[in-house]
């Protein structure tokens, strides 16, 4: 028997999206969406949120602090250069790396909104305020309207 595969069956068949911080939890999890990616023969959005103080103090003000433009251009350099040494043999073409501004898990959750997936690693960078505040992870399987995966 042939095992004969169809351009229709050879197309990404959905979508996993993955948060990426730079963490080794995060790292593992890349990997680990990778490889279901692949088994799934889905695409691969990696994301990675940014949180710049510009949330509202008390009473609605908005701390002026300067963003330059270029800081997002050069994290989305940084996060490139770590897909490329984590997945360097990954199809290029069914990977989306970007960096969004924003919380993030609420960034995750939106990004994952019409996902079949979302992966997240078990702790971040900043652990310390996740005891504070509740991780991002807990608030992903919480929260997301698809199925979540924490690596630990």
């Amino acid at each position: 028997m042939t095992d004969t595969v169809t351009a229709e069956q050879d197309e990404a068949s959905g979508r996993v999206v993955v948060g990426v911080d730079g963490s080794e939890p995060s790292r593992r999890a890349l990997r680990w969406a990778d490889r279901q990616a692949t088994l799934t023969r889905a695409s691969l959005d990696i994301v990675t949120a940014w949180t710049f103080p510009d949330h509202p103090a008390p009473l609605d003000v908005v701390p002026k602090v300067p963003f330059p433009e270029d800081t997002l251009v050069q994290a989305q350099e940084a996060l490139d250069r770590l897909v490329e040494e984590i997945l360097p043999q990954r199809a290029k073409d069914r990977v989306h790396a970007r960096v969004i501004r924003g919380d993030a898990a609420a960034v995750l959750i939106e990004a994952a909104r019409d996902a079949d997936l979302l992966v997240v690693g078990s702790r971040g960078r900043n652990e310390f305020a996740e005891l504070l505040l509740g991780s991002v992870s807990d608030h992903c399987a919480r929260h997301a309207g698809c199925p979540v995966v924490i690596v630990r």
